[in-house]
Parts: structure tokens; sequence; C-alpha cells
């Protein structure tokens, strides 16, 4: 018996984690901003789940009221970072609009956008989508089914328009890629027009993403692409029909990251640490146990703090469904990916992409060879920070080293051409090339000039 407690101690010891010593943060009070969207949830997760406190960070986290406002926000150091647009801290660090170097040690998530059309709209594609053998829209839904309805606006001498949040969002590139794979052209950025409806058949505008489904109810706009809960909401609210998820335009596709500033970083490398590592766990909180804590994640955002929809609303996607009609309820267990799929590394490939889009509608103006996109990507996305935090987080027992690719060089395989709704696949190492294969969009050394397309 006297024996018991040392073979209970020497049982403990080798079951429980290893905590390393504290990090040394160089600053342990921050304030990180946020969109009211789902995919901000690893960080309000990080932060009631104690896991900003673990770290030793006391964290204040304030909404913001659209994508710009945050991003000043980073750059003029009122916020210390950010849930940010993927885009983002590509466009700022290569100068495009706002410049400044920003870097993302952490990927937020996969999926979680739709695109929403009104019911008129959908009333008047609705003919021209086929139906499954139980009578129902047959997923993915292309384009094309919308083309008919834009040539009717056309026709009238309407402008067909949409919705997306910000000229360098994953919402304004999925709405692009899903239009233009059914043969719709969403026009051109050119260095003296940032509109981005040079030569346009879809007419699309930027719109916060809470204010979407307001505004197409006044019927500003026919449509608009967003992340949840705001499709849904469109839903619930009866003035709309999501008819695409970006899962089923791109597969696992990245979305959110978190940045920021290069100069914050290189002053505070330990809070960096600290950061990414607590949002790691968040992010595995997320997904572990096959969405087990989706339910109890929902009751978080829907605090009025956070996203501030009503719980039903949030749990429509959140939990592994999606509504498109109403009571067309269908699984979509990776609408929101947080960790699984690697989803939190972030990937210099995903990066590429960002940049192959901003090339192919002429926010990026002239062509660049491949080197270019490797080396932006590099500038931007910071794997090694990562890898750093996710390896104290296995070494303090806390994290599975299998989750991890330890091995990587920065670039995912190659997305197979089945995984896009269009049929062209994606490689990160070969950014112009694929460029090159898809067919609306700029190509090789095209210009625009005025309304044309030079080259």
């Amino acid at each position: 018996m006297k024996a018991f407690p040392a073979i209970l101690m020497a049982t403990t010891m080798l079951v429980a984690p290893a905590f390393a010593e504290p990090l040394a943060l160089e600053k342990d009070e921050l304030t990180l901003g946020f969109i009211k969207l789902t995919d901000m949830a690893p960080l309000a997760v990080a932060y009631e789940q104690g896991y900003f406190l673990d770290e030793g960070l006391f964290v204040t986290l304030e909404a913001q009221a659209n994508w710009k406002v945050l991003l000043d926000g980073v750059i003029d150091g009122t916020l210390d970072g950010a849930h940010m647009l993927a885009g983002q801290p590509l466009a700022a660090t290569i100068g495009y609009g706002t410049e400044a170097h920003i870097v993302t040690p952490f990927s937020m998530d996969l999926n979680g956008n739709g695109i929403t059309v009104s019911n008129a709209v959908w009333e008047a594609m609705r003919p021209h989508v086929p139906s499954g053998v139980d009578g129902k829209p047959q997923h993915p839904i292309s384009a094309e089914a919308l083309a008919p309805v834009v040539d009717a606006f056309t026709s009238e001498g309407k402008p067909f328009n949409m919705g997306m949040v910000f000229p360098v969002s994953t919402h304004n590139y999925e709405l692009r890629y899903w239009l233009a794979a059914g043969g719709l052209n969403p026009g051109y950025y050119a260095p003296g027009d940032v509109s981005g409806q040079i030569g346009a058949d879809v007419f699309l505008s930027v719109t916060p993403p809470p204010q979407m489904p307001a505004t197409l109810e006044a019927g500003t706009i026919n449509g608009y692409a967003v992340g949840e809960p705001w499709n849904q909401q469109a839903v619930i609210k009866g003035i709309g029909v999501p008819v695409v998820t970006d899962y089923e335009i791109w597969r696992n596709n990245p979305e959110k990251v978190f940045g920021l500033t290069e100069k914050f970083v290189e002053a505070n490398p330990n809070t960096t640490l600290a950061l990414t590592k607590a949002l790691i766990r968040a992010a595995i909180w997320l997904d572990e146990n096959d969405n087990a804590n989706r339910a109890a994640a929902v009751e978080i955002l829907s605090k009025p703090e956070y996203v501030g929809a009503d719980a039903d609303v949030i749990d429509n996607s959140m939990t592994g469904t999606f509504e498109y009609e109403p009571g067309d309820v269908r699984e979509v267990p990776d609408f929101n990916v947080f960790f699984r799929y690697n989803a939190t590394y972030p990937f210099y490939s995903d990066a590429v992409w960002y940049l192959t889009q901003m090339r192919r509608w002429g926010q990026i103006a002239e062509a660049r060879p491949d080197s270019w996109y490797d080396e932006v990507a590099r500038s931007v996305y910071k794997p090694e920070i990562y890898l750093k935090a996710a390896r104290m987080l296995v070494e303090e027992g806390l994290a599975d080293a299998a989750d991890f690719p330890w091995d990587s060089d920065g670039y995912r395989p190659a997305t197979p051409a089945s995984d896009v709704i269009d049929g062209f696949g994606f490689d990160g190492r070969k950014p112009n090339a694929y460029i090159d294969s898809l067919p609306i969009g700029l190509k090789g050394g095209q210009t625009v000039v005025g309304t044309e397309i030079q080259g």
C-alpha cells in the first residue's frame, strides 16, 4: 500500500501534459478585430474556452463595421491583429489598395460561403436547373442557369447587380469563378477603374456582410456572395435562395486568415506564437470528435458581441447541414472546416490561388513570372511560425503530432479537376499555366486598356 502514491505519481506523469515554460510575452494585452461571420469562431472559442488566458494573453475582441475599417485598424495599430479576408494581407503587401506588409501565421478555416439569389431570380432560374429523382434541384447548380435571367435583364435595359463583401475577398473571387464557369463575364479591373465592372455581364459591388439580406430584400441587388450566417438568414426570412456553396465551387477551398503587421510580428515574436497556439487549440476544439462541439459553438457565436444572429440561423450551417430552399436541408458536414484537412496551416499555394484571381480579373495589371507568385506567398504566409506553435502544443500534450504537416514544402497537392465546378484543376506551383487554362479572364501578357483587353 505504501507504494501506491509513488505508482500513482508515476502513472500521472506519463499521461499528464508536460507543460513548457511560459513564453516571455513582449505584449500581453491585445485588441483583436473581427467581422460578424461564423468563421470568426476560432477567436470567440479561444476567448470563451480560456485558451488566450492559458497563454498569458488578455484579449479584447472587437467587432468592426466593415473589412476596410478592420484592415486600417490593424495597419494603424488600433488593432493588434484580426480575422481577415485571405486576399487582404496579399493585396496590402503588393500595394493594391492600402499598402502595408501584413503577414499570417494561421489560416482560420476552409469553405463557409454561399451564393444567394432573390426569390424572383430563383423562380426564373429554376426551369433551367435539372432535378434529381426526388424532384429537388440537382446540385451543384451552374451559373448557366442564371444566364437566361441575365439576358432578360439586359434586353430590358436593366443591370443585373450582385453583392460581394470586398474587392479582394474570397466572396468576390468565388462569385466571379462561379459566374465565369457558367459563361458569364463578371468584369475586369484596370489601373484607372477599380469598379471591376469593365465588360461585365453581371455587375458586382460591395455590401458589408450583415447588410446583405436587407439589401437583397430592398431590391438594390439581385443576389450576393457572403459567408454565414447571411445566406441562411435569407432562407429564414423568406427573401432568397442559396444556389451554390463554395464547397461546391471548389471543395475545401481556403477562406479567412488571421492577419498581423510584419512590424508587430518582428517586435512581438513570442506574443505571435502564443496567439497562434491559442487559435490552433480553438480550431482543434471546433472540429474534434466529428464536430461534437459545434452546438456549443453555435451558442457562443449567437451572443451579440460575436455574430449576434439567432442560434437557429447559425445552426443551419455550422452543425453540418445547409438549407437551400425552405425545407430543402442537405447534409454538408464540411461546410465549415476549422482544423481537419490541415485547414489552419498557411499554405503558400492558398496564397498563390488568390494572386491568380487578382491577375485573372486585372487587379494585378501585368503578367508576372511564376517565381513572383511564390515570393509574394512566402512574404505573407508564415508556416514556420505555425509549425513552431504546433510543436509547442504537441510537447505540452495539447495536440497530436499526426495532425500537422511537418514535412510540407508549403504547397498543397494539386487540386484535381473533379474538385472544381468548371473542371479546371489548380497547381499552385504553376500559376501562369493555371491562369491561361481558364476560358474567361486575362491570359499571358494581356492588359486592360480603357474598356478593351489588349495583348
